[in-house]
């Protein structure tokens, strides 16, 4: 038998007075919640916090700088008391439990006359997880619930109503953990999924068995599955009634050709939506411990296609008005056209020993780093047997990750 049962429920605290007595860090990671559920929140505390003074600031909560009274819980319907000092939090629950208010101690959940639970949502589900005070525990137990909730390995105790549609879904750089909640669910609860080899794929091998996939792979100077041609399949399976998700790497409307898809679905009546992915040439350099800014050192990032070669009259790139920009270059699809692009950006203006990085196999783990300047990427591409998915890093930010490689921090760096 437990020793403090508890009797859970649900508080409607809309426009009802809540009063937390402290403005410390405990009181700041309370009051997010009481704020989502639209409580007229009163904060009694001498000092705050800036998070808290920022939340006041906003106008969603009154804030009482002085030492707590006990009137400050008259007409209050929830008390949280959240000071470092046990008197005080003592004299409030003291209070709250004359006036007949159900208070929470920060310092001492026993001592209180209502308990926090470890919390969360998904898709109109509140999941609130109580236990014997062992906050790690019970927020464990909530992350897990969560987690099969988001992804559909709970709560599906009836069939998921089956509305016929598109989503697109970027998978991210690659590895499966950066695939977003949204999208794994929309993944889990799909007909049909038409796949790019860049989606990541171990989700793919997750899928149920009943779920039919269409490989579309784009090969680097291999078999390709026209754009003409995906569009009609996502189209057509749409149309037969089925839930379609078109699953590419990084973000479809990031150099996926996903809105030419959202185009031919709207079409044809398609339903379509979208869940952004996580994108490549920001995500791929951070994982690897590479900014794409840096204070001191640069301000600006551009994403650049380089599937198309500097000279080549499709191409929609000024390369040398790219390489007057002093900011950091982010090249995707690059690699084949490597050596004649950083021609092009040093014939443009920029140094030849500006730093360079290739990052291959992003967030994978096969991923590898591979670093050179400017003038030597065609020479360092042949001799490190540098092949593609590859963002390739043009720019003082590679210096900053790797100081010992291009012979220290860049100027502005160490002073920033």
């Amino acid at each position: 038998m437990s020793e403090n049962p508890v009797y859970p429920v649900g508080l409607r605290l809309e426009g009802r007075r809540v009063v937390v007595v402290g403005g410390g860090q405990v009181a700041q990671r309370r009051i997010p919640a009481l704020i989502a559920a639209r409580a007229e929140i009163v904060v009694v505390a001498p000092t705050v916090t800036p998070a808290v003074e920022g939340f006041v600031g906003a106008g969603e909560v009154t804030w009482q700088s002085r030492e707590f009274a006990d009137d400050d819980l008259d007409g209050a319907w929830y008390v949280i008391a959240a000071t470092d000092d046990v008197s005080v939090n003592e004299r409030v629950a003291m209070s709250a439990e004359e006036r007949r208010v159900f208070c929470v101690r920060s310092d001492d959940g026993y001592s209180g006359s209502a308990w926090t639970p470890a919390t969360g949502h998904s898709d109109g589900v509140t999941v609130a997880v109580l236990g014997r005070r062992e906050p790690r525990r019970t927020s464990a137990l909530r992350d897990e619930i969560l987690e099969g909730l988001r992804d559909g390995r709970l709560g599906r105790t009836e069939a998921p109503v089956r509305v016929p549609g598109v989503t697109l879904v970027g998978g991210g750089p690659g590895h499966p953990e950066l695939l977003t909640i949204a999208g794994r669910r929309a993944l889990m609860e799909a007909d049909v999924v038409v796949a790019d080899r860049l989606a990541p794929r171990e989700a793919i091998g997750d899928l149920p068995p009943d779920v039919e996939v269409y490989d579309v792979a784009k090969l680097p100077r291999g078999r390709s599955a026209q754009q003409e041609e995906i569009n009609r399949i996502i189209v057509e399976q749409a149309l037969a009634g089925r839930r379609v998700v078109r699953f590419k790497g990084g973000d479809s409307f990031v150099y996926g050709r996903g809105y030419e898809e959202v185009l031919a679905c709207r079409a044809a009546g398609v339903p379509v939506t979208v869940i952004p992915g996580i994108s490549t040439p920001i995500a791929v350099p951070g994982i690897a411990g590479i900014p794409v800014t840096h204070r001191g050192v640069t301000h600006e990032f551009t994403v650049v296609s380089g599937h198309l070669a500097p000279g080549n009259e499709r191409s929609l790139v000024d390369w040398g008005a790219l390489a007057r920009m002093r900011g950091t270059i982010l090249l995707m699809m690059a690699v084949e056209h490597g050596p004649q692009i950083a021609a092009a950006l040093v014939e443009g203006g920029r140094p030849a020993d500006t730093p360079v990085a290739f990052v291959c196999d992003g967030s994978m783990p096969t991923e590898r780093v591979v670093l050179c300047t400017l003038g030597d990427v065609a020479a360092t591409i042949e001799r490190e047997g540098v092949q593609p998915p590859a963002i390739i890093v043009v720019g003082d930010v590679v210096a900053v990750a790797h100081p010992h490689h291009f012979g220290g921090m860049p100027a502005g760096a160490e002073n920033a």
